[in-house]
């Protein structure tokens, strides 16, 4: 894949997480660490609801963006998770859930 694509398949990502998560439409002065941990929470929220909702509050809006400028022939086909990453997630859900526990 070309790295224009790939950009442009990001940017369509982090609009759509803009249009639904309203801390991410301004600059921030978090910490780095917070900044991706915030993001991390976005993308994992906006799966949930996509995933759980029958009816998305959002969705006419969502498909507005997703539909301008979509050009199939640079879309990324597969992507592997590495292990870091999936440490990373998997030691973050765990945390979450044994806060949730807690409360």
């Amino acid at each position: 894949m070309k790295h224009s694509s790939a950009r442009n398949v990001i940017e369509r990502c982090f609009e759509l997480l803009k249009i639904r998560w309203a801390i991410l439409r301004s600059p921030s002065f978090y910490p780095i660490k917070t900044q991706c941990r915030i993001i991390t929470a976005c993308c994992l929220l906006h799966n949930l609801i996509r995933r759980e909702m029958l009816v998305d509050p959002i969705e006419h809006e969502l498909l507005d963006i997703s539909n301008n400028e979509v050009d199939d022939s640079d879309n990324i086909s597969n992507l592997e998770a590495s292990y870091q990453w999936t440490s990373w997630r998997n030691d973050l859900a765990t945390t979450m859930y044994n806060n949730w526990l807690g409360n």
